[in-house]
């Protein structure tokens, strides 16, 4: 049976259109694979792993998470790069970009002759105004400064206000200098008219620096002028002494420590650095006369600028002698002049020796007996004693001599000023030789007595020095820690306590020797942040007891003043009955709950808060959080009475005892 013509044709396109459809959406599928991998490969290779394609149809979609805007822009690019840019569709997300971390604030305080510029970042919270009122009180009169600080407005950090008060409070001390200041530390670079300034200075900020905070001393003090530049050196018994030694380098003083230790110089004998060398063949010049001393087996050098004197021991044998001067002068700089004398002994014994004696005792007492030429002489000698010792604190037992030599009144003073060099002593002078003994509390006295007696002396002069260094009379040693103070007010009141009028803040008659011996303790402590506590007994009720407490803490406080101590660093604090050492419930416990204490205050760690104070303005000196407690329930505080007196609170304390 034959189909009709037309089922025939349309079955034929029919079909055709199938075939043509699935041709179709199977080049549209290999398209759309090859470009999705194209892309994706593309991506890939830019390490833009993180973006995803597929493609439907002639477009070609990213998804995935980019890191931020522009890996996302870059994404975009590399895919445009392969297709047509239009045929691109962004379906990508950017990650959430993170919280900006919070600035490391910080401040450089510089002050020179031009003033003080304070440079950095500093938390929009903090008090500005106040910080430069701080600085104005620690700047001169009429000294400017530059406020260049910019703020941001994030946490202050933990122990910023602690270290921005002790920069501020250290700038005081420091007329030129440069300190950083951050959280956690404080740098200070600075220098110091001498080297006991330095020394003062990082002894008293170490003590006032906040816990919690580094601190970085960089304090330089200039090198002092050594005039005459002198070394001296003492050979005998195979041990070698210097009396003064010298260096304008480290270089050269490690030059001239090595040359001596080979010869016996001990430990703890070292050499000065200072400005003045005559040449900077200074230390061939010294290794060449000690290496000579050493040879010789003994006696003296002393090299005073560029003069030298060798001063063999008696005894020595005249070849040697001869060989080791010849030898020095040859190995001697060309500035350098040896002088050398080998001491001659003689047979029938020395004649008397012109001699002039000074002794200084340890009240600064001072005695000269000898012989002197005339009375002018005699005159002078006196005028220049008391001029070094004091009018009333020289005793002159000197008598007039017609055989003293044409320069004895120099020679005279020479050891005079020596002896005024030491605490307590003596100078021995002869016609040929000045011998200096004695103590004294100045590490330098020996270097500085042989610096003297080379100058006024003369070239090729001998003297001896045999002076002891005692800690006790260093000025600087005997400035006590503040623990040490602490330990000796403690001291003080276990043998006798602060007494008050029953019931009153007026301190008692028996109190004032008491308070005097606390006060000249203080006197020598300096500085120190101290915390007056007022305790009392449970007796009465609480709010008068912390009332009549602080009252006594400003009763000795004000008597402190009134006996010319410096009170800046002291508060004074009442705590009530808040802390007993002892049962309220006997009279014993009673009256030792009723006491003044002086506690140190130290500056505690800060604790994390959101509103950290952060006014300069403050006093520096912290309580503990501590002592801080009793004062919360103190809400009318007590008025400072100079008389130590508070009539209110007198009035309404009910219970006398207290």
């Amino acid at each position: 049976m034959r189909l009709p013509l037309n089922l025939t044709v349309a079955t034929t396109f029919g079909l055709a259109g199938i075939v043509s459809l699935a041709a179709a959406s199977l080049t549209a599928t290999v398209i759309e694979d090859s470009t999705q991998a194209s892309v994706q490969a593309a991506l890939d290779k830019g390490g833009l792993e993180w973006a995803e394609t597929y493609a439907e149809g002639l477009e070609v979609f990213l998804t995935g998470t980019a890191p931020n805007e522009a890996e996302r822009f870059r994404a975009m690019s590399t895919a445009g790069g392969i297709v047509d840019a239009a045929r691109v569709i962004d379906n990508m997300n950017v990650a959430a970009i993170a919280a900006l971390e919070a600035p490391k604030f910080s401040v450089e305080i510089l002050r020179n002759d031009a003033g003080i510029s304070v440079i950095g970042l500093i938390p929009q919270a903090q008090d500005r105004d106040a910080l430069m009122s701080r600085l104005e009180k620690a700047a001169d009169k009429n000294e400017s400064i530059a406020d260049l600080l910019e703020t941001a407005d994030y946490a202050v950090p933990q122990r910023w206000s602690k270290s921005l008060r002790f920069a501020v409070d250290a700038l005081r001390d420091l007329p030129r200098s440069k300190i950083s200041v951050d959280a956690d530390a404080v740098r200070i670079t600075a220098m110091a008219d001498s080297i006991e300034e330095k020394l003062k200075l990082e002894r008293d900020f170490a003590k006032d620096t906040p816990k919690g905070v580094d601190l970085i001393l960089d304090i330089s003090a200039p090198r002092p002028v050594i005039t005459p530049f002198t070394l001296r050196a003492i050979f005998a018994d195979g041990s070698l002494r210097f009396d003064a030694c010298s260096a304008d380098t480290e270089d050269t003083r490690a030059e001239i420590l090595a040359a001596a230790d080979l010869i016996g110089l001990p430990d703890g004998q070292d050499c000065r650095i200072g400005l003045g060398v005559p040449s900077p063949q200074w230390s061939k010049a010294s290794v060449a006369s000690l290496e000579a001393l050493s040879e010789l087996g003994g006696g003296t050098v002393t090299l005073t600028d560029a003069d030298i004197s060798l001063v063999a021991m008696a005894g020595t044998d005249p070849a040697v002698f001869d060989r080791v001067v010849a030898k020095t002068e040859k190995n001697l700089p060309e500035l350098f002049a040896l002088h050398a004398t080998l001491p001659q002994i003689d047979e029938n014994g020395e004649a008397e020796k012109t001699e002039f004696i000074a002794t200084l005792s340890p009240e600064g007492l001072m005695q000269m007996r000898g012989k002197l030429g005339s009375a002018l002489s005699q005159t002078t000698i006196d005028s220049y004693a008391q001029a070094r010792f004091g009018n009333d604190n020289v005793y002159d037992a000197l008598r007039l001599s017609d055989q003293v030599p044409a320069n004895w009144p120099s020679r005279v003073m020479a050891g005079l000023d020596a002896l005024s060099k030491l605490s307590n002593g003596a100078v021995t002078v002869t016609s040929d030789f000045v011998e200096v003994s004695g103590l004294t509390g100045s590490t330098n006295a020996s270097a500085e007595i042989s610096q003297v007696l080379a100058k006024r002396l003369g070239e090729g002069q001998q003297f001896a020095i045999d002076v002891a260094y005692v800690e006790a009379l260093d000025p600087l040693a005997l400035i006590p820690t503040p623990e040490e103070c602490i330990a000796k007010l403690q001291a003080v009141q276990t043998k006798a306590k602060i007494t008050f009028e029953p019931g009153s803040g007026t301190l008692d008659a028996s109190a004032e020797p008491i308070i005097d011996a606390i006060a000249v303790i203080l006197e020598d402590c300096g500085e120190l942040p101290l915390e007056i506590q007022g305790h009392t007994d449970s007796q009465g009720r609480e709010s008068m007891n912390l009332a009549l407490s602080q009252n006594r803490a400003q009763s000795v406080l004000a008597a402190l003043r009134d006996r010319r101590i410096l009170t800046g660093t002291f508060a004074a604090l009442g705590y009530g009955e808040a802390k007993p050492i002892g049962d309220n419930e006997t009279e014993e416990g009673r009256e030792a709950n009723r006491r003044i204490e002086f506690v140190l205050i130290e500056p505690v760690a800060d604790t994390p808060a959101p509103n950290e104070e952060t006014n300069v303005s403050e006093d520096t000196s912290e309580p503990t959080e501590e002592s801080q407690a009793p004062l919360e329930n103190n809400a009318d505080p007590v008025e400072e009475d100079t008389n130590g007196e508070n009539t209110e609170a007198q009035e309404t304390v009910p219970d006398v005892q207290n």
